[in-house]
């Protein structure tokens, strides 16, 4: 098959470890690197690993499974597509990390072909490379750059949260936001567009406390019955990057859902949002406290939509 090789490059000023640190744990993906909507990890044993990965391609939601061999020594990650799918035919690559005077040097080399050796789909997969490879690059320099621990900046909370009802239920609440309007007092507006089934755009205009609009996009993964996944597309000010999930499980009375988010904060923006002496642990804390409230809404009323929902047994008082 013809196929064609790409190599993107970019010198940071940070160090190679920690340039390698962040594309090696794909779990952050989501929150640094603006195509990436989800990452499942399937196998990992320290130097190879297997995950499937959705990211928006050319303007469309993509999925795909690939293997990686990791070498920290070498500073090196190879990477092929185990599953691609179409218009890709195949699909791999490399990352490097070099150090140079100054900092690091990032390479990332593509080689690919197209199915059917179809030259206008090897057209489409070169734009798309081109595209989000030197997106992905500049990504790296702005976390690694940010001045703090990559640790303080992004990181994972979750909640659990039970709830009366069955788990479908309260799935069921929750992926279909375009009800929200009538059955979240604080959601206005959802415009929402599901193309394929399970992929789902949402635009959402939500009123906080204070009185205060605001407008998020997200893309949505739905999982049925079991799991929904969400990237924000334009996060809030203070983030760089804003990921999450909702998983439900059947608990012995009723339903367990696990709220969980992943930011990537925007250490530039701190004083601006929350005042001239705000600190990372303040931002910290704020979004813990803010995104947290958020999620745990949602799943007070996504509770009560399916404890409603629970047949009354005969002979007991509703």
């Amino acid at each position: 098959m013809t196929g064609r090789v790409t190599r993107h490059t970019l010198t940071v000023a940070a160090p190679a470890d920690t340039l390698y640190a962040l594309v090696a744990d794909v779990t952050r993906w989501p929150v640094i690197f603006e195509p990436t909507v989800h990452v499942r990890l399937l196998e990992h044993d320290g130097h190879s690993e297997r995950f499937q990965i959705w990211a928006t391609t050319n303007g469309e939601v993509k999925t795909w499974t690939s293997r990686r061999t990791l070498d920290p020594r070498a500073r090196t990650i190879t990477f092929a597509q185990e599953r691609s799918q179409a218009p890709i035919g195949s699909m791999g690559g490399a990352w490097h990390f070099r150090e140079v005077p100054g900092g690091t040097e990032i390479v990332l080399d593509h080689d690919f072909t197209a199915v059917g050796d179809d030259p206008a789909a090897l057209d489409w997969i070169t734009r798309a490379v081109d595209h989000n490879s030197p997106v992905e690059l500049a990504a790296l320099g702005r976390v690694a750059q940010g001045g703090h621990p990559i640790d303080d900046l992004v990181f994972t909370f979750e909640d659990l949260v039970r709830l009366p009802g069955a788990a479908a239920d309260a799935y069921e609440f929750v992926n279909r936001s375009d009800l929200w309007p009538d059955r979240l007092p604080h959601v206005s507006r959802v415009t929402l567009r599901e193309e394929p089934p399970g992929v789902q755009d949402m635009e959402m205009d939500t009123v906080t406390a204070d009185g205060s609009a605001h407008t998020t996009r997200s893309i949505r993964l739905c999982f049925p019955a079991e799991q929904i996944v969400y990237k924000q597309l334009v996060p809030p000010a203070l983030l760089t990057g804003h990921s999450g999930s909702w998983e439900f499980h059947t608990g012995v009375e009723g339903t367990v859902v696990i709220a969980r988010h992943t930011v990537a904060i925007n250490p530039a923006t701190i004083t601006t949002v929350l005042g001239p002496s705000a600190t990372v642990a303040d931002a910290r804390r704020f979004l813990r406290d803010a995104l947290g409230a958020n999620s745990r809404a949602t799943l007070t009323h996504a509770g009560a939509y399916a404890g409603a929902r629970v047949p009354v047994t005969e002979g007991t008082v509703p």
